[in-house]
C-alpha cells in the first residue's frame, strides 16, 4: 500500500512540476485521456458477454444514478437544516 501511494504522490509531484515547465503537457494529457476512452471502448464493444449485458447493465446504471441523486439531495437538506 505505501508503494502505491508513492507512485501517486510521485506522479502528482512529477504532474505539478511539468506542468510548470512544459505547459503543452496539458493537451498532451488530453489527447492521452481520449486515447484511452477510445482504447477502452474498443475493448467493451469487443466483448460479446459485455454487449449482451448492456440492456440490464443499463437499468443497473440507472438505478444506482437515481438513487446516488436521491442520497445527494437528501444530504444537502440535512445539512441545509444543519446550518440554518
Amino acid at each position: 500500500m505505501l508503494i502505491i501511494m508513492g507512485i501517486m504522490l510521485g506522479s502528482l509531484l512529477l504532474g505539478v512540476i511539468c506542468r510548470r515547465r512544459l505547459p503543452w503537457i496539458g493537451k498532451v494529457t488530453t489527447v492521452l485521456v481520449w486515447l484511452l476512452l477510445f482504447l477502452l471502448g474498443l475493448e467493451v464493444g469487443g466483448n460479446p458477454q459485455i454487449v449482451e449485458a448492456l440492456p440490464t447493465l443499463g437499468i443497473d446504471a440507472l438505478i444506482i444514478a437515481f438513487l446516488a441523486t436521491l442520497g445527494s439531495i437528501m444530504a444537502a437538506g440535512l445539512l441545509w437544516r444543519w446550518i440554518k
